[in-house]
Formats: C-alpha cells, structure tokens, sequence
C-alpha cells in the first residue's frame, strides 16, 4: 500500500505559507532541491528571487496569462512581480519581508507552470 506523506506532495498541490519574517532566507544547499521541482525556464538570480519570461503569439495571451497569473497569486496570498507587453510575459517571485526565496516562491512557480499551455 502506498503511503502519502508529506514527501509525496508536489509543489504545485502545497500552500503557499504567510512568511513572519525572522527567518533567514534559503540556502543554495536548499534551493537546489526546490528548483528542480519547477519548470527549467525559471532561473535562480542571485540566491535572491526567480525569474522565467514566456512568449506569447499576441498582446491579448500575454494577457491572459498575466490576469490567471494573477487569480493564483490572490488565492495564495503570495504576490509575484510582472513585466509583460506585447507577446511576452515576465515573472519575478521572492519573499519580500525577508528579502530573498522561501519555500513559497517555489511553490508559486510551480502553481504558474501549470498556466504555461497558453504560451507558444
């Protein structure tokens, strides 16, 4: 019989948790496993945030893409930066009240990589 703990969950089906502040932020030792769990798109800047751009046939996909974006981040109460324009869009996540990655971010990535059907 299988079991289903934790281990067994992936990043897109767990919650983003409210960041207290206080602790410091990931390690590259932990980012490492994290980052393997997330499109190979998305970069690791720094130690300090990820970043990943799509590209879009259109305004109006890039559009979309940026607006589902956004759904995800109110439902989690996790708040990505964008940059999009004309077929192009550009995501920028870290924790802001520690200034750098948390588990979080990387569960926001994932939760966004499942958006990405509408990208060309």
């Amino acid at each position: 019989m299988a079991t289903f703990g934790a281990e067994n969950v992936t990043l897109h089906d767990k919650t983003c948790v409210p960041c207290q502040g206080g602790t410091p932020p990931l390690s590259d030792a932990e980012i490492v496993p994290l980052a393997s769990q997330i499109d190979r798109d998305w970069r690791v800047v720094d130690g300090h945030h990820l970043e990943r751009e799509w590209k879009f046939a259109d305004f109006q996909n890039a559009l979309d893409f940026v607006n589902a974006a956004g759904v995800i981040c109110e439902a989690e109460f996790h708040h990505a930066d964008f940059d999009f324009g004309w077929g192009r869009a550009k995501v920028t996540i870290w924790t802001h009240k520690i200034d750098g990655l948390t588990e979080s971010d990387f569960v926001l990535a994932a939760k966004l990589d499942t958006i990405t059907a509408v990208a060309k």
